[in-house]
């Protein structure tokens, strides 16, 4: 297996369990501008974009930019307000990424948020330091271009053998083969195994401790129990 020293993670539908959130947002928003209601599949398609991107791709017709902006503002307060009650990890998030940490890799954040909201989610969770460096779509390329990968790489000084990107999207997965990086797909994110799959992820997992043991890492949980 390849010697990897950083892992990157996607954040909504990979560590955070937050698709249900962000497809009632984007159904509340767009009916306030009224736009024509889009299926939940449809916006669970377009998740892992930057909002205005995804916003475009919903609704290609979409080109007055007062409106545009209008209905970005209202998804936000929706999704703020919905946040009030932060988001929780999906199973197995804390203790791998303890676990991680502890054997000495890298971590990193690619999402499609922006700065202002994961900055938010991680100040709830105590998180500020918690990774070694975060990319957001609104302070350089959305997915699936690989400007944020190429960053991160840069920022930690690694090549893109040794990283791997995690997420819940083919717009990740798309990142992480343009940018050169191996990527894992997750399957209880926003998008189906059928079209992860297309994009060759080298491990699909349904459940996030998977990865510890493809990494050979032993999970927090195994050493207490050990000890």
């Amino acid at each position: 297996m390849t010697d990897y020293r950083l892992l990157i993670f996607d954040w909504d539908g990979t560590l955070v369990d937050s698709i249900g959130r962000i497809v009632d947002s984007i159904s509340v928003a767009a009916a306030a501008c009224d736009l024509e209601p889009r299926s939940d599949a449809a916006i669970k398609g377009i998740i892992g974009l930057g909002l205005p991107e995804a916003i475009r791709t919903l609704y290609p017709d979409l080109r007055d930019a007062r409106l545009l902006d209008r209905v970005c503002r209202l998804y936000s307060e929706h999704y703020l307000a919905l946040e009030s009650e932060p988001s929780p990890l999906y199973s197995g998030v804390a203790e791998s990424l303890e676990a991680f940490r502890a054997a000495g890799y890298r971590l990193a954040v690619a999402t499609g948020k922006t700065r202002r909201g994961l900055d938010r989610v991680l100040a709830g969770r105590g998180w500020q330091a918690y990774f070694d460096v975060s990319r957001c779509a609104d302070e350089t390329a959305s997915k699936p271009d690989p400007r944020m990968l190429h960053e991160i790489l840069a920022h930690c000084g690694v090549s893109p053998e040794q990283a791997l990107m995690v997420g819940d999207s083919s717009f990740d997965l798309q990142m992480a083969r343009q940018a050169g990086v191996g990527a894992v797909a997750v399957t209880y994110g926003a998008q189906s195994v059928e079209a992860l799959r297309l994009h060759g992820p080298r491990l699909v997992i349904d459940d996030f401790g998977e990865l510890c043991a493809w990494l050979g890492v032993r999970s927090v949980q195994d050493i207490v129990v050990e000890g």
